[in-house]
């Protein structure tokens, strides 16, 4: 066997599952809420690959922090879910959604954050102007209902914003260093 061939193959396999989890975190934003179970794995596949090639420690540990708070965000997300909801009839304050902010802001970091390729973060930039119409379409519907609150659109307007200022800051920042 050649040697040569093994040190390369660690190379290929570590960018393979990285692209591979990237692109699920992208597919999966598409309806954030229900594609938490794409977006979970995704992340920790992303993290998996920062391992397997022996990334610098630094960006490995940011990658495993970005699936713990994918991972603590979908498990409240699941955990209300079970318990019928937060808001509208089922009782439960809509305070009960901070629990929830860990997933959105993991994703979010996860998008922009050190070492992400190029691609994603041009997807990135997509995803974040999508979640600006998602908010609106949420606000638009909020108001036609009267005593419905505003703050789910509040909060997905937030976090596409933050996606798309963390991905051209990082772009610029990419494309100043060359």
């Amino acid at each position: 066997m050649n040697p040569d061939a093994r040190i390369s193959k660690p190379g290929f396999g570590s960018r393979l599952t990285i692209t591979l989890g990237s692109i699920a975190m992208l597919v999966g934003a598409i309806d954030p809420m229900e594609g938490s179970v794409i977006i979970l794995p995704g992340s920790a596949l992303v993290a998996l690959g920062y391992w397997l090639g022996h990334q610098e420690r630094r960006l490995t540990v940011y990658r495993v922090w970005v699936f713990v708070l994918v991972a603590i965000g979908v498990a409240a997300l699941f955990g209300l879910s079970h318990l019928g909801g937060i808001g509208g009839p089922s009782g439960h304050s809509m305070w009960w959604g901070i629990l929830i902010l860990p997933y959105l802001i993991g994703w979010s970091m996860g998008v922009w954050g050190p070492g992400t390729p190029r691609w994603l973060l041009g997807l990135g930039i997509v995803v974040g102007g999508w979640y600006l119409v998602l908010a609106s379409m949420v606000l638009k519907h909020g108001l036609a209902r009267p005593n419905a609150s505003n703050l789910p659109a509040i909060i997905i307007g937030a976090f596409g914003v933050l996606t798309l200022a963390g991905c051209i800051w990082r772009l610029k920042r990419d494309l100043a260093n060359r």
